[in-house]
């Protein structure tokens, strides 16, 4: 449930604050007054795409954050564990952008991507506006309708035929390797083999390269070494100096060591830094004559190293990509050895996967059809409640016979299109092609009231979805908002006093003008003020007591009503 939105220098808006209840939140005011930003405001923190266009004139950015109560919504709790965040029930989402184009997005204080966002709060919020319309005209999205009221089982046969097509994908691109024809196969094993033979003829080993390399720095080195080594055993083991100097300075502390300790502690360490003289400059000697490297050893390891070099270039940029690419050569030499018989093998295995894969589809035919029946009774009834006695509704399935397997997807073999009638008499046809705005408003919001109750979703948004109704059909459809909104918040835009009076909770969009500034406001309305914004939808006179009057009976009636719905609950 959307808790509290934050907006800050967004169109017309500087700053404001909207608290929202759990129940029916509706806004109205004036054409032009700001609605629309509100929703854009919403839009933009759900991760819809920003513009610039969308910053008050004179700011250099605007932001809007949004406050959720997520402790009903373990769709919600799971995806923030994914996403290596701390699960909590308060979830709050902010969104800036500057007008230099950049944007940051922070969830419970996280930076997070747009796409992250999307995929979170698409398990919040749905929002409705005029453009659904068209979506829901759309064929392919009418599949989607149609899955979501199937929900999780469906869910489950998805991943399961996705994981199948997926299986025959791989096992079609074996065979094409396999069906290739003779001459093809052997040039292929001619490949192979050569590969094979030249990585297995160069005997790489792991850490090789890196001792060569080695080696070859000794070697580059070798003048420069042996000089040093040379030097230094000469500083310790020229006579009077190093090793011949402390030999004397411990010879000179020898002579007072017994007067004192510290003069004796000193002898011995003058002793013992003889003896590591001496001992060094054996080492150095040592050294010394091993920095040998004649030219041949030198031309073996350049060799060595620039084989290396061209089979990494070829096979893999080190040499355990080397010897990898070796092993699945062999393995596809081997394969490629006993076509036959694997060719057979995969055959058989692609036409059972083909079995499963239509078997799979038929049980998601089977259930998307029963789901149909159902889904589409109720929308029916709920066409009917809002003011379309006659209406028909039907969703028509395309056959597919088994050999359609190969091009089955994870959404399976089906199509579907929507069939509807408004009036009695008349055939069924696509949706597209006969349904009117006022009927489409109304269809969308019966198809809305029966998936409330199985997508998880905990707040819907509705963009003048009265549009083009009036008398008793909005009132049957504030009755409509009011049943949904006992268990969905609902946050509605709307022009007609039968929804605003229905309201849990009103807000009024006003715009303002003061010091040559115009900005949008959002205001609150008590009960007093309800009634005077039903006065102005109703085109009454705001003076007239007949006027109040009438709008104090609209508000006790949608009272009444709810109080109704709450006792059935």
């Amino acid at each position: 449930m959307l808790n509290r939105l934050n907006i800050h220098n967004v169109a017309l808006i500087d700053e404001a604050e909207i608290e929202f209840c759990a129940g029916l939140n509706v806004l109205s005011g004036e054409t032009g007054s700001g609605k629309s930003v509100i929703l854009d405001s919403v839009n933009f923190v759900l991760g819809a795409k920003a513009d610039k266009s969308m910053i008050r004139y004179g700011q250099s950015e605007c932001s809007v954050s949004a406050e959720f109560d997520v402790s009903h919504s373990e769709e919600v709790r799971g995806e923030l564990e994914e996403m290596g965040l701390e699960p909590d029930d308060l979830l709050v989402v902010s969104r800036r952008y500057t007008a230099e184009g950049r944007s940051s997005i922070r969830i419970n204080g996280t930076p997070a991507n747009a796409a992250m966002l999307r995929r979170l709060t698409a398990r919040l919020v749905d929002v409705h506006g005029q453009s659904e319309h068209f979506f829901l005209l759309k064929e392919s999205n009418q599949l989607k309708v149609l899955d979501d009221a199937a929900g999780e089982p469906l869910s489950d046969l998805k991943k399961r035929l996705s994981g199948k097509t997926g299986e025959l994908r791989e096992q079609k691109k074996r065979l094409e390797i396999l069906g290739a024809d003779d001459s093809e196969r052997n040039r292929r094993m001619d490949i192979l083999a050569f590969q094979i033979e030249e990585i297995e003829k160069a005997g790489l080993q792991e850490g090789e390269e890196e001792t060569l390399l080695s080696r070859r720095a000794k070697m580059n080195a070798a003048e420069k070494i042996l000089s040093a080594l040379r030097e230094a055993g000469e500083l310790l083991t020229a006579d009077g100096t190093g090793t011949d100097a402390l030999r004397s300075a411990a010879r000179a502390m020898s002579g007072i060591s017994s007067i004192d300790q510290a003069y004796a502690e000193a002898c011995e360490r003058l002793e013992n830094l003889q003896a590591e003289a001496e001992d060094v400059a054996d080492t150095l000697s040592s050294l010394a004559e091993e920095v040998y490297f004649d030219e041949e050893e030198r031309t073996e390891t350049e060799s060595r190293l620039d084989e290396i070099k061209r089979l990494k270039r070829k096979y893999g940029p080190e040499i355990t990509d080397v010897l990898a690419f070796a092993e699945k050569a062999r393995a596809e030499y081997d394969m490629l050895s006993h076509s036959g018989e694997e060719a057979e093998r995969l055959t058989d295995d692609m036409e059972r996967c083909r079995r499963e894969i239509i078997e799979l589809c038929e049980r998601m035919t089977a259930l998307r059809k029963e789901t149909a029946d159902g889904f589409t009774a109720r929308v029916v009834k709920e066409l009917r409640t809002l003011n379309i006695p006659s209406a028909r509704f039907e969703a028509q399935f395309t056959p597919y016979e088994k050999e359609d397997a190969d091009r089955a997807t994870g959404d399976g073999l089906d199509a579907v299109c929507f069939l509807f009638s408004a009036n009695a008499g008349e055939p069924l046809k696509p949706l597209s092609k006969i349904i009117s705005g006022g009927e489409m408003s109304r269809f969308m919001l019966a198809v809305k009231t029966q998936l409330s109750g199985v997508n998880g979703i905990s707040t819907y948004i509705f963009d003048e979805i009265d549009a083009g109704i009036s008398g008793k059909t909005a009132r049957v459809v504030a009755e409509k908002f009011a049943s949904i909104a006992r268990h969905t918040q609902i946050i509605a835009v709307s022009h007609l006093a039968q929804i605003v009076s229905m309201a849990d909770r009103d807000f009024l969009i006003r715009k303002d003008e003061s010091q040559g500034k115009t900005s949008t406001k959002i205001i609150r309305l008590n009960e007093k003020e309800r009634i005077g914004e039903l006065v102005r939808l109703l085109g009454g006179d705001t003076e007239s007591r007949f006027a109040e009057k009438h709008a104090a009976e609209l508000i006790d009636s949608a009272r009444n009503y709810k109080k109704i719905l709450s006792q059935k609950d």
